[in-house]
């Protein structure tokens, strides 16, 4: 059986049988802290690894699969203030994630309001594991 599911973060799941995305973007940082020399160029010294951000964006047909209030749930998962795992569908474990915000644009409008498509955006960023 194949997976219907792109990636979960924490209980929300992207896939094909709800909100899914069409482009993930992964950009990783490193910290690198000047050091002055007496009469030469300042050296570069590694500090480590910095923080890590994730960026997907999709669109949702409400109507078709999943429901009007997709977005609406990831709001809620992000005004919670709690780390989130973040796996995708292959089985990577990505550790914690926290979401730094959740954009949302509503097209195709029915009489009543209702969007037949939803596009979304949602930013995360790496929590930083605590090592022991």
């Amino acid at each position: 059986m194949i997976s219907t599911i792109m990636m979960a973060l924490g209980a929300f799941r992207f896939g094909v049988t709800g909100g899914s995305y069409q482009t993930l973007r992964r950009v990783a940082q490193f910290r690198w802290q000047a050091q002055d020399r007496l009469g030469r160029d300042p050296a570069m010294q590694f500090m480590g690894p910095g923080s890590e951000e994730v960026t997907l964006e999709g669109t949702i047909h409400p109507h078709y699969r999943g429901g009007l209030r997709q977005v609406e749930f990831m709001r809620l998962s992000a005004r919670s203030g709690e780390p989130l795992m973040l796996v995708d569908g292959l089985g990577w474990v990505f550790h914690r994630w926290v979401i730094l915000s959740v954009d949302e644009t509503r097209k195709v409008l029915m009489s009543d309001g209702a969007p037949r498509q939803i596009d979304f955006r949602i930013a995360l960023r790496s929590y930083g594991e605590d090592r022991a």
